[in-house]
């Protein structure tokens, strides 16, 4: 379950290079764009730019190389070109990518046009809540420290968590143990070692918490056709805290957490 410092090493650099995927999707005007093209685009970004694998697309029969999420779509939204990003959209990629054998994962929640401002202040909270997570990982620690301290930053907000899908552990297999739930009880739960990797991924609601998959088998969207809003970033625990290893060049506060 524990990563050597060569591996979280390799896994750092395959974080890094996700961190420019998002880099590249910030630069891009995606009003009016399509998420099959967004998709395209990522996709050729990986291969053809930073000779890496896209590491979803083929993984449990998925044919793309991203998930897009959009509105009401709580999680594995899949990218058509029938979906056309519209002023007022709220939209979650969530993009892996496979370099040297090891494998990092994120998400980003992106505010399309002139966005409302609840959908802004879902999607705040939202990243809010995802650091609150990030920020309870050190040695010793327990997961439900985690979860718990996402949910008490949801709650505060009155958003509610979603509790079918959770972050997981990450290397050389997209999903690896443990299981790291968004919600849960202080000090419970598996204890936190240096050398962990996992990510934290928590999806709120506006609504209730409760959710539904559509006919396709991925596409999974709130019971009650509210807004729902995800961040992720893959962590390793390190010998003092937290390193986190898909890190944006934006996110300065998260890196004075990072050891």
């Amino acid at each position: 379950m524990s990563k050597t410092p060569q591996q979280i090493a390799l896994m750092a650099e395959s974080g890094r290079l996700l961190a420019s995927v998002f880099g590249y999707l910030d630069r891009l005007d995606l009003l009016g764009m399509s998420t099959l093209q967004v998709n395209d685009l990522v996709d050729n970004y990986i291969v053809g730019e930073l000779k890496a694998r896209p590491a979803s697309k083929g993984q449990y029969g998925f044919a793309y190389a991203m998930n897009t999420s959009r509105n009401e779509v709580v999680c594995h939204g899949v990218p058509s070109a029938n979906d056309i990003l519209r002023d007022g959209d709220l939209v979650n990629f969530d993009i892996t990518l496979e370099k040297n054998g090891y494998i990092a994962d994120s998400s980003k929640t992106y505010l399309i046009g002139e966005v409302s401002d609840q959908a802004r202040q879902l999607a705040q909270v939202t990243y809010e809540a995802m650091c609150k997570g990030i920020e309870a990982v050190k040695p010793g620690a327990r997961l439900g420290d985690i979860g718990h301290a996402i949910e008490r930053h949801a709650r505060a907000h009155r958003y509610s968590v979603v509790k079918e899908y959770c972050g997981h552990g990450i290397g050389r297999e997209m999903h690896e143990p443990p299981e790291v739930l968004h919600w849960g009880k202080a000090g419970t739960g598996l204890t936190l070692r240096e050398g962990m990797t996992f990510t934290i991924e928590p999806m709120l609601n506006r609504g209730t918490e409760d959710v539904r998959t559509l006919r396709d088998g991925w596409t999974v969207v709130t019971r009650d056709g509210q807004l729902s809003a995800q961040f992720e970033h893959t962590v390793a625990v390190t010998r003092d805290g937290v390193r986190v290893l898909t890190l944006r060049p934006e996110e300065l506060h998260l890196s004075r957490i990072s050891a």
